[in-house]
């Protein structure tokens, strides 16, 4: 038995609200004072807070007792769509028309439309036999002569877990085809010590480091040779030691490999034993984007950002062929997996890591 709850702006208010209820699910409404709408969704291991008509992001995502999201400036979501005026969410999808820091002939935004889009529709399912509640969303984006696409996003939390399935899929209802570039921003709060275990070769042709640096930062003495040494050896960067300048911020692209079910799987170990997780499918998102930064004020880690491209903007990553052609009516998809692993499951993973990587 499942049911579908469909969510409109005026049912949320200043005030916390309880919603609905399922087995171990608790899910409430509210409206945070910047104006912006949320959901919270609770099961028997943690939340989330879901903003279903921002960009569908998840605010934050807390689990056993910790919140895996990154240190930031905002307390709150902002009602902006400037990407960096409200900015430090556990999960944020980036693109459609654009990515990363637009070059000298870029038009779009940074990291493009779609990170703080306004959805026109939300909703809940409940499904009572798979035990498990999905946030749901579309956003249509219509520029006339230009572009019209209908993209559609999902949050599946089941009962007892600490995984989100995460999914984005993208119509073209153009009949002519239409230039596509997606990431997911996914945010997690990088530990003092903790160790980052991925499916990849570990060389400087695999993990490759940005040298360029995009004007919205403004690094550091030293940081240049920072990244040098990096590029020699990107293995450096393996165990997050307090003493690593990832400031403002240090970012690679990564060639990910697959296991036997066509998933790429990434992780920082924590001292604890416990794993933050990311696993994606290259099929549909060839390249990894790492994302390090720690600094007083902003302590993220993008273990892995699955990726239709690098990040410095349209005009250089069409010279690169690595913008998507979506033929007119067609539909491209993304599948994401992502939260909190107890220790067995960390080990299991890492076990499954090395037999990807040395097989």
């Amino acid at each position: 038995m499942s049911a579908r709850i469909d969510l409109y702006r005026s049912g949320f208010d200043d005030r916390e609200r309880p919603l609905c209820e399922m087995g171990e699910f608790r899910i409430s409404t509210f409206r945070y004072a910047s104006g912006v709408e949320a959901l919270r969704v609770k099961n028997a291991r943690g939340e989330i807070i879901v903003l279903p008509f921002k960009g569908q992001q998840i605010w934050r995502a807390a689990f056993d007792g910790r919140d895996l999201t990154m240190k930031s400036m905002f307390e709150e979501p902002v009602d902006t769509m400037v990407y960096l005026e409200t900015y430090g969410a556990f999960l944020i999808h980036c693109g459609l028309t654009g990515l990363g820091a637009p070059g000298p002939q870029d038009s779009h935004p940074l990291h493009g439309e779609l990170p703080n889009a306004p959805f026109q529709t939300a909703w809940i399912e409940l499904d009572q036999q798979r035990q498990c509640v999905t946030i749901g969303g579309t956003y249509r984006h219509t520029v006339a002569f230009s572009t019209n696409y209908l993209a559609t996003a999902s949050i599946r939390l089941t009962a007892g877990s600490a995984l989100l399935d995460v999914s984005l899929s993208v119509e073209n209802l153009k009949k002519t085809p239409m230039d596509l570039m997606y990431l997911a921003h996914a945010n997690f709060r990088p530990a003092d010590h903790g160790e980052l275990h991925y499916t990849a070769r570990y060389d400087a042709e695999t993990v490759r480091v940005r040298r360029s640096i995009p004007s919205h930062i403004s690094p550091k003495p030293g940081y240049p040779e920072f990244l040098a040494s990096l590029a020699e050896d990107p293995a450096r960067h393996h165990h997050l030691s307090p003493d690593l300048a990832f400031d403002p911020e240090v970012v690679f692209t990564i060639d990910m490999m697959a296991d036997d079910d066509g998933m790429a799987h990434a992780m920082q170990k924590r001292p604890d034993g416990t794993g933050d997780y990311i696993g994606f499918y290259p099929q549909q998102a060839p390249l990894s984007t790492r994302w390090i930064c720690r600094t007083p004020d902003q302590d993220g880690l993008g273990i892995a950002f699955p990726s239709t491209s690098e990040v410095e903007g349209y005009t250089a990553e069409k010279a690169k062929g690595q913008v998507v052609e979506l033929g007119g009516g067609d539909i491209w998809n993304i599948d994401i997996r992502m939260g909190l692993l107890t220790g067995p499951e960390t080990d299991d993973i890492i076990r499954r890591i090395e037999r990807v990587r040395l097989g």
